[in-house]
């Protein structure tokens, strides 16, 4: 199936032959719009613009240079007026065409209508729009006085069909906020000329100007009895099958959908339904390279078709990195958008929508559960469908077997998943007061003292699912690792035992390590620093380094706890907590050790955001780790890849705190990331114990650390990142084609065997202790155990890419294949 706009073919004429519906009017009309049919009792026609980016794949650039070059032509007729202007979007339509339009206008305030209303944001303002199949439009500005100006107001719609909804809005806007000027601004006005007298005489009702700007303009030719017509006609297509996708189906594949960071700005909204100024604007263009950039670089290699699909009321956001990245790729990129509109679909040149994709709606929709469509996509010939969707759509619903991302995967090889955070504002009279840390014995086994946890109590939430159960999701797409949790591994007796015995042999190696990272700190970053571990796995060391400038400096160092994530970010929320209350040039972020680097890139570019967002300087985003084996980062305890044993166990080791929770339904706008607290585990717990048998040691490696400190501090420690390049040779030469599932490093490799299902272990020929532990455990799991020569890290842990559910190892549990 091609795009009819392509096929030589106006993508009107099946339906104008056969119910006798005709455009008249301006020769661009063919080629700015197609017809199609929908069941609707008030209108059976669609009129399908070809250039708005909603039912019809299309260039994001044809597509945003018609909303632009509409805003320079208001800007002309407004004239010095132009800069008091405010720009009316209307959903869903609508929304990315009058945010363009705005562009186009200048430095202007856009705001659009919504269908979602959203809990807490008072309406200030609402009309109908008669004909449509969802009427109801909500004015939901943070801002009231957005729309309290004296200055002209543009109104921007798709189409200008009868003039009822511009006349509904100017009239309920009016009554409130009554201004002098009305400019109404379409891709095609389509009035009648008795519709154009009747908007005429509204105007001089209300004393006020009303012009409009459209980019071409005619009429629709109705026959009589055309909506009978029309309506028996559908019915016809539809009990015969018509309407269903007509290109091939089948079930996605593991592995088929892939999941995008975007780094979106902190703060930024997604759009205009809680209004976008020109700082918004301004914000927006700097970050655009970098998140195009990102989706470029996980596209497919050889990808020569993509499509980009935005969401609903989503449009402009999706657009723009549209935009963007059809300027940096050789493949040719569309853009469209899922819709609420029932469409007819036939696989007919002469008809505009060629194929249809039905799937729930996945945002919690005001009107409750309902179908939603994605048009022209099957059967077009992508190689890869970008989905941007926003946080508060990225649902079990979209996930689910009959979800959008399944749909799109039963027809596209490749899906990525782009999710722009939703934007909820709060008003500036009640700023949203952050909660103090939790603190032990309350949450965690710690000592109140020891570490403040900025994450909010998850405890009495059901997070846990089975390894092979989450290895499955997050491989194939349908859910985040950091969704849910993995079922804690309970040591067996033997497995305590080698605990135990690699903490009596690495306490002083431990003790030695910790020393030389916290003198570092101290002498090189500050002489007071506010310690901010990254939880769970840099929460110990973050623990020990306290402890030791207590032992040799007598100092009383705070220190915190915050979530990472990875493809999320850090916390943007505890950052915000921290520097309320800190100087963020003391801050020092801690973590256990480094494997390949991702968290240390992750780190930098959330905290480079951050700051951006929030006008806020000072925070060093290099990581202090007790090993970096990787040569990530230039403040380190040692670069040698040992057993910390630490890493051989997970909350009994960490104060009984679960990995961390990043989850829409769970974590709001204005809350930290989760954890849990397992008390329950209490008797097995051994995280003081650990921190007990390091510390113990600190007296007896005194002067070690200052030698190994003044050696290191006149070394050269600029990172070289060579693990991350033997982690890219590894991941190609094992034909895994993913650095995510090469995990390196001994801590790196334990963390595979206790929380994801392991392809095999790699092993350096000849590492002795400080495996017998991973040995033990790749025993449990009956998971195959390589010895190789040239390895850069002790053992790296293999996640293989093509999950299958079912197959299982010598253990019975299930592994990959």
């Amino acid at each position: 199936m091609n795009n009819a706009v392509n096929d030589g073919v106006w993508s009107g004429s099946w339906v104008a032959e056969r119910l006798g519906v005709g455009l008249v009017g301006d020769d661009a009309l063919p080629g700015l719009l197609g017809l199609a049919l929908r069941r609707n009792p008030k209108r059976a026609h669609l009129l399908v613009s070809n250039v708005l980016g909603k039912h019809v794949p299309q260039s994001p650039a044809v597509v945003y240079d018609h909303g632009l070059q509409l805003g320079r032509r208001v800007a002309a007729l407004l004239g010095e007026e132009a800069e008091a202007a405010v720009v009316l979007g209307y959903a869903e339509t609508a929304t990315g065409l009058g945010h363009a339009v705005a562009d186009g206008i200048g430095a202007v305030p856009y705001l659009h209508s919504t269908r979602r209303p959203v809990p807490g944001v008072a309406p200030a303002g609402g009309f109908e729009e008669s004909h449509s199949h969802a009427t109801s439009h909500l004015l939901l500005p943070e801002d009231p006085g957005l729309l309290a100006g004296r200055g002209p107001l543009v109104l921007v719609d798709d189409e200008f069909s009868t003039g009822n909804t511009v006349l509904n809005t100017i009239r309920d806007l009016h009554e409130r906020y009554p201004r002098e000027r009305y400019v109404v601004v379409a891709l095609v006005d389509m009035r009648s000329a008795e519709d154009a007298g009747r908007l005429e005489r509204f105007a001089q009702e209300i004393g006020a100007r009303v012009e409009l700007v459209a980019a071409a303009s005619g009429t629709v030719r109705l026959p009589e009895g055309v909506l009978e017509k029309g309506q028996r006609l559908v019915a016809e297509r539809e009990s015969a099958g018509c309407g269903a996708v007509v290109a091939p189906g089948g079930a996605p594949q593991p592995g088929s959908v892939t999941r995008v960071g975007l780094r979106w700005p902190t703060g930024l909204p997604d759009g205009g339904r809680h209004g976008f100024t020109p700082a918004h604007r301004v914000r927006l263009e700097a970050a655009l390279p970098a998140m195009a950039g990102r989706i470029r670089d996980a596209l497919p290699a050889g990808a020569r078709r993509v499509l980009v699909l935005g969401f609903e009321e989503l449009m402009y956001a999706p657009l723009r990195l549209a935009r963007e990245l059809e300027q940096g790729v050789d493949a040719e990129v569309r853009f469209s958008t899922t819709t609420r509109s029932p469409v007819l679909a036939v696989d007919d040149p002469g008809y505009a929508i060629r194929t249809r994709l039905v799937f729930p709606a996945h945002d919690d929709p005001a009107d409750g559960p309902g179908e939603r469509y994605a048009y022209n996509v099957a059967g077009a010939g992508f190689d890869a469908v970008v989905a941007v969707v926003d946080s508060a759509a990225d649902t079990p619903a979209l996930h689910a077997p009959d979800g959008l991302l399944a749909r799109l995967a039963a027809h596209v090889p490749h899906v990525l998943l782009a999710v722009v955070p939703s934007y909820v504002p709060h008003a500036p009279e009640r700023p949203v007061m952050l909660p103090e840390p939790l603190r032990g014995p309350a949450f965690s086994s710690y000592a109140p003292e020891e570490v403040g946890w900025l994450l909010q109590d998850l405890s009495d939430v059901t997070l846990e699912a089975p390894t092979e159960e989450r290895e499955e999701a997050i491989q194939s797409g349908g859910a985040h690792y950091a969704e849910s949790l993995p079922v804690e591994y309970q040591p067996s007796e033997q497995y305590q035992e080698l605990f135990h015995a690699a903490l009596d042999a690495s306490a002083a190696r431990l003790a030695q390590a910790v020393g030389v990272v916290t003198e570092t700190v101290i002498t090189e970053r500050s002489p007071r620093p506010v310690l901010v571990s990254l939880a769970r796995a840099g929460t110990p060391v973050g623990i020990l380094m306290r402890r030791w400038a207590q032992f040799r400096h007598g100092l009383e160092l705070p220190h915190y706890a915050v979530s990472i994530v990875r493809g999320r970010g850090i916390d943007a929320n505890a950052l915000r907590w921290l520097a309320d209350r800190h100087d963020p040039r003391d801050v020092v972020f801690v973590d256990g050790w480094t494997g390949k680097g991702a968290i240390t890139r992750e780190l930098a570019e959330a905290v480079e955001e951050f700051e951006a967002a929030e006008g806020v300087t000072g925070f060093d985003p290099e990581i202090a780790v007790l090993a970096d084996p990787g040569s990530c980062v230039r403040t380190y305890g040692t670069r040698e890849d040992f057993l910390i044993p630490s890493a051989c166990l997970n909350s009994t080791v960490s104060g009984l705190i679960s990995r961390t929770v990043l989850r829409a339904d769970l974590v709001g706008p204005h809350d930290f990331h989760g954890a849990k607290f397992y008390r329950e585990l209490a008797g097995a717990d051994v995280s003081v114990a650990f921190l007990d048998a390091v510390s113990a040691r600190f007296p007896e490696v005194g002067d070690a650390v200052d030698s190994a400190v003044k050696e290191l501090l006149a070394a050269d420690r600029t990172p070289t990142w060579a693990g991350w390049r033997a982690v890219e040779r590894i991941s190609e030469e094992y034909g895994i084609h993913d650095v995510n599932l090469v995990k390196p490093g001994v801590g790196e490799t334990t963390r595979v065997l206790l929380r994801r299902v392991p392809w095999k272990i790699l092993a350096r020929a000849g590492a002795g202790a400080d495996l017998d532990h991973v040995r033990l455990l790749a025993g449990q799991r009956g998971v195959p155990v390589e010895e190789v020569g040239d390895l850069p890290y002790t053992c790296v842990g293999l996640i293989h890419p093509k999950y299958t559910p079912g197959a299982t190892g010598a253990d019975g549990r299930a592994v990959n294949v």
